[in-house]
């Protein structure tokens, strides 16, 4: 195993922790050499004739969401849970594979120091965000239609929260001078852009007071973008949400969420909900304001929540309530709240856990449903020296 010094939330000393093996490392750096060759894939590549935005706009249509047998070529209806495979997702996935390759090429480098895989992960970013003729507009004004309904939805912003791994990415690059200033300049206020819609205009509004995982993924995604712009008012609002909003009123007492197990896909529901808990604690914790310490007047808290879900990733065959009626079989993986709880609470079992379970999920529900896939650049600030 390789010892690796890492930081974490909530520890004022430095500790040393069995992090990864030697074959994971090779795996890592493998897959980031094969990234090298590819180059980046943005909103630009693909266009649908039923968005009604531009070339630079990023474009999606609602999962659940299936023409109306009673009423061909009318509005659409719902069916909860159930994707159809026939709707708009490839601005989705493409957005999906840019957090993919910048992560695992910044992983790469964080591992190995070679600066090759940092210039193409700045390849990708300066696509995305910079570049006139291939860049993202900063905002999500069309994300989440539904024919015939909506051109645009503030559920819709949930798309973006695949942006976290990439403004992580970011950071770590700028703060290591791998970008120069002026491009991270550019990139930074493309991020402050968007999170300049998203607290402000009315479907960001809307999404961040949604009351169950659509309000906690609206925080990690600001919490992500406001780490790498420096907006600290944001960051102190977001950790209050959480403190205030998010816990208080998402959480039961035994540490499930309610709304999730509502769902009829509860198991992965709750796994997403715990993961972005999780993630919005990973990003905002200090030791002075430790959010995986605090606790509500009735008692909730992360601990508690973590001490609700791992039974069933541990074994899902004693999940008591109504299994999934999608990719059950495929849950979990190494879900981000095994990692982050077991480092924060010193609870080896956890994180042991993590690393037992699949690193790499195929199913495409299954990757978009977990934004954070690459454990290094989480842990690590600077490469291995």
């Amino acid at each position: 195993m390789i010892i690796l010094l890492l930081w974490f939330a909530g520890c004022s000393e430095r500790v040393s922790i069995p992090f990864i093996s030697d074959a994971e490392k090779q795996e890592i750096i493998g897959l980031a050499q094969q990234y090298l060759a590819e180059d980046p894939v943005t909103v630009t590549a693909s266009v649908s004739e039923r968005s009604a935005g531009g070339l630079h706009d990023f474009y999606s249509e609602g999962d659940y969401w299936w023409p109306d047998p009673e009423n061909p070529g009318g509005p659409y209806i719902q069916k909860d849970g159930q994707s159809n495979p026939d709707n708009f997702s490839d601005h989705r996935h493409a957005m999906v594979r840019l957090s993919e390759h910048v992560a695992a090429l910044t992983s790469a480098w964080l591992l190995t120091g070679n600066e090759q895989f940092a210039r193409k992960a700045t390849q990708h970013l300066l696509a995305w965000f910079v570049d006139s003729g291939t860049r993202m507009n900063p905002h999500m004004l069309y994300a989440q239609a539904i024919w015939g309904r909506h051109t645009g939805r503030g559920i819709g912003l949930i798309d973006a929260y695949h942006l976290v791994e990439v403004a992580r990415s970011a950071k770590i690059l700028i703060d290591n001078g791998m970008i120069p200033e002026g491009q991270a300049n550019q990139v930074k206020a493309w991020f402050s852009e968007f999170q300049e819609w998203m607290t402000t205009h009315q479907y960001g509004i809307d999404e961040m007071n949604a009351k169950n995982n659509h309000g906690t993924t609206w925080v990690a995604t600001a919490a992500a973008m406001a780490s790498l712009t420096g907006n600290k008012e944001l960051l102190a609002f977001c950790a209050e949400r959480f403190k205030t909003v998010l816990l208080p009123s998402q959480m039961a007492e035994d540490g499930s969420f309610p709304l999730e197990l509502r769902r009829t896909k509860p198991y992965g529901y709750a796994l997403f909900n715990m993961d972005a808990m999780a993630i919005v604690a990973q990003i905002l914790s200090t030791p002075e304001d430790n959010l995986w310490a605090f606790e509500t007047t009735d008692g909730k808290s992360l601990r508690k929540g973590m001490e609700f879900i791992y039974p069933y990733i541990a074994d899902k065959d004693s999940w008591p309530y109504t299994k999934d009626i999608y990719i059950w079989e495929e849950w979990p993986v190494r879900q981000p709240c095994l990692l982050f709880a077991g480092l924060a609470y010193d609870m080896e079992e956890y994180i042991v856990a993590y690393f037992r379970l699949p690193a790499r999920p195929t199913h495409p529900e299954v990757i978009r449903n977990l934004p954070v896939r690459h454990p290094v650049i989480w842990l690590l600030e600077k490469p291995v020296k």
